[in-house]
């Protein structure tokens, strides 16, 4: 997911640019994470004598003034959007393609690259991402001689054996957006659905399982009004035994006191690895002039640079978008490692979608609702959200 983040800042514009500065838009608006990324900007921008110029709105506005930008000809000169949407900046022609600039795709996880391409071309690297994990109390597990489920079976096995009256055994989110949708994905593909076949019968048994958490008690019926924030709060206040939730959890669960352990998601058999979506920014070089352009890509290939991504992912508690960066981070982060063994068969969330994706993702999250709901069966709000997903643009 993209960071969410509360406060806002702007700052300049693209037009009147001096010839040494990088004019960059972000959504990174909280005081933290602005200034980390601040930091590692101005350090690649100063190595080829250049300043940045900063944009950073709220990640709800970014994606209405990229394209507003985009159709008036006049985006900055490095952009850093949710990986998503990248693919939808890229149709209006704005972006360019990153391999004339030595910038490739070599070395990193192929889920990434998926998540940067369009058309087969290279339009976007990240310096990094987050994904989803399955994390439990650590306390309350070992008093009950419990280990962390590996299966589904055990998965809801345990839930039952933790919810107890007000406590749950599990915490998610299913709200009616990219949250919802993005906290299920790994359960439907895990188990062999697809987003472009959203009723098959692989479709339908992973909705099943996901709602029938919620149906048995196992899961608070709260869960389609939870946004990931509201999971944690869940977690550490003791009203669910264990969690799905993101990297980004590991500042608030530290700050709590909560004795926790990180496992990978649970998967339909033993051995087999989840895939889970891909979530986090990823970098792109618009189409400007070709001195900006070549300006801009001395910036992203500095951010790219081994030291430089252990630096922005440590900051963010993301995953290194390398193979070998990972490697060596999960080894300086043990609390990563779930992590960074995901991201090895994670993937990009428009893969199969393209463009078309948060429409679908959107019908997808209502099909869960729904489900969760009551209000109709699993096959029967599959089967709606997948002729969504044949009409989408």
């Amino acid at each position: 997911m993209a960071l969410t983040l509360v406060t806002s800042g702007c700052a300049g514009g693209v037009s009147s640019r001096p010839p040494d500065v990088v004019v960059e838009l972000d959504h990174y608006t909280s005081a933290e994470a602005s200034r980390q990324f601040r930091s590692v900007l101005d350090r690649c921008a100063e190595r080829f004598g250049l300043r940045i110029r900063r944009q950073n709105v709220p990640v709800d506005q970014l994606m209405p003034k990229v394209l507003r930008d985009a159709t008036a000809h006049s985006l900055p000169d490095l952009l850093f959007v949710d990986n998503p949407d990248l693919k939808t900046v890229a149709e209006t022609g704005a972006l360019t393609e990153l391999g004339q600039y030595g910038l490739s795709g070599e070395g990193y996880f192929p889920g990434i690259v998926e998540a940067g391409k369009y058309r087969g071309e290279l339009y976007g690297l990240a310096p990094g991402v987050n994904g989803l994990a399955l994390f439990y109390n650590r306390t309350v597990f070992e008093r009950a001689g419990l280990e962390p489920p590996e299966t589904w079976r055990e998965l809801r096995a345990t839930a039952e054996a933790l919810t107890n009256g007000s406590t749950h055994g599990i915490a998610f989110s299913a709200i009616a957006s990219e949250e919802g949708a993005w906290q299920f994905e790994p359960f439907l593909w895990s188990n062999g659905g697809e987003l472009d076949e959203l009723d098959s019968r692989k479709s339908v048994e992973a909705l099943r399982f996901w709602s029938g958490l919620v149906e048995d008690g196992l899961a608070s019926r709260s869960v389609v009004n939870w946004n990931q924030n509201d999971v944690i709060d869940r977690f550490t206040s003791g009203h669910a035994t264990m969690m799905i939730n993101g990297s980004w959890a590991l500042s608030s669960l530290d700050e709590s006191g909560t004795d926790y352990g990180i496992v990978p998601l649970p998967t339909p058999s033993t051995g087999t690895p989840p895939v889970v979506p891909l979530g986090g920014e990823i970098g792109a070089i618009p189409e400007t002039t070709p001195e900006r352009q070549r300006d801009a890509a001395r910036v992203l290939g500095c951010l790219l640079e081994r030291d430089n991504m252990l630096d922005w992912t440590t900051d963010h508690a993301y995953v290194p978008a390398r193979t070998n960066v990972a490697e060596q981070y999960a080894r300086e982060r043990p609390v990563m490692e779930p992590f960074v063994e995901e991201v090895a068969t994670g993937r990009a969330r428009t893969a199969e979608l393209g463009p078309r994706y948060r429409e679908v993702s959107q019908a997808l999250a209502d099909a869960i609702q729904a489900t969760i709901a009551g209000s109709t069966s699993p096959r029967q709000a599959l089967r709606r959200a997948a002729r969504v997903a044949e009409t989408a643009d």
